[in-house]
């Protein structure tokens, strides 16, 4: 068996060889058995995004160097945009959270696109330092791993229980959620409030599903991006070593500039929703306060 390959020489005319689970890199009784490739390139992928974070504001000066420009463009730009969806008051307590994520997810999917990412690892040996399909790989982006994606999901659905919370109550969130809106009253609003009732529960129900669709969609979409990638790879894998290779490099070239917008795009959606959740939910309903004070 073999540890290194660089592309995988075997052909589904429907669906390229990659797992949708991730692959322990140790003995599953062990006591690292929960370590994953997926975990493996999560924590490259935290340990980097610390370090250029320590690396722009360790020595930070009124004239900036390059790094710490930078990281304040990139800081600066994204509470910008989170602070124009959720209000300034919830955006100091929601962007370390939400900007943390978008950095996570963007950094996580493009390092996915690397070389060797899904196609350096354990599989049947065809030769010295080579394996027929890397059935194993020592490198998964954590994007492309289910638990990651909940993992996120759920994190970002507890924040935004504790800030709907914190700032309407429980009783202020039951009401936003299932109270009548128009200020009607008679049967009409009998009526209404029936409506919204229903309407209310709908709500609860899209609620619990929040994490599901976001960990969902973003592994459904990094997964796909993983499959085209490593199929285009090998559509030439049997027209001899040279066309292999060159097959290996020309035909998925085209696809990598499509996942690198895939990546940004998906992070950028995981994020905005994340912010459109926090911002329905904090919002105080004046309206009904005004007309009952007129």
């Amino acid at each position: 068996m073999s540890i290194f390959t660089l592309q995988s020489h075997s052909f589904s005319p429907v669906l390229a060889n990659v797992h949708s689970y991730a692959s322990e890199l140790f003995e599953k009784d062990s006591v690292l058995g929960f370590f994953t490739n997926s975990v493996l390139v999560a924590l490259v992928v935290l340990t980097l995004v610390l370090w250029f974070a320590r690396k722009a504001t360790k020595n930070m000066t009124l004239v900036p160097h390059k790094a710490q420009n930078f990281f304040e463009f990139i800081v600066e730009f994204l509470y910008g945009q989170v602070e124009g969806i959720v209000g300034p008051k919830q955006a100091k307590l929601a962007f370390p959270l939400l900007g943390t994520i978008f950095i996570y997810i963007l950094v996580s999917n493009w390092f996915g696109l690397l070389p060797g990412v899904g196609t350096i690892g354990w599989g049947e040996s065809t030769g010295f330092l080579s394996v027929k399909a890397a059935h194993d790989p020592l490198l998964r982006p954590p994007t492309a791993d289910l638990n990651a994606t909940i993992g996120l999901s759920v994190s970002a659905f507890l924040v935004w229980l504790y800030l709907t919370i914190k700032e309407v109550g429980v009783w202020g969130f039951i009401v936003h959620t299932f109270g009548p809106k128009g200020g009607l009253k008679g049967i009409m609003g009998i009526a209404v409030g029936l409506v919204f009732l229903f309407v209310g529960a709908i709500e609860i129900v899209s609620i619990i599903i929040r994490p599901v669709t976001l960990s969902i969609r973003l592994f459904g979409n990094i997964f796909a991006g993983e499959n085209v990638l490593h199929t285009m790879s090998d559509l030439m894998a049997n027209t001899g070593p040279v066309g292999s290779f060159l097959g290996s490099i020309a035909l998925p070239l085209p696809f990598y500039f499509m996942e690198l917008l895939v990546g940004l795009l998906q992070a950028i959606v995981f994020t905005l929703l994340c912010s459109v959740y926090i911002q329905l939910s904090t919002t105080h309903d004046d309206h009904g306060h005004e007309e009952e004070h007129h």
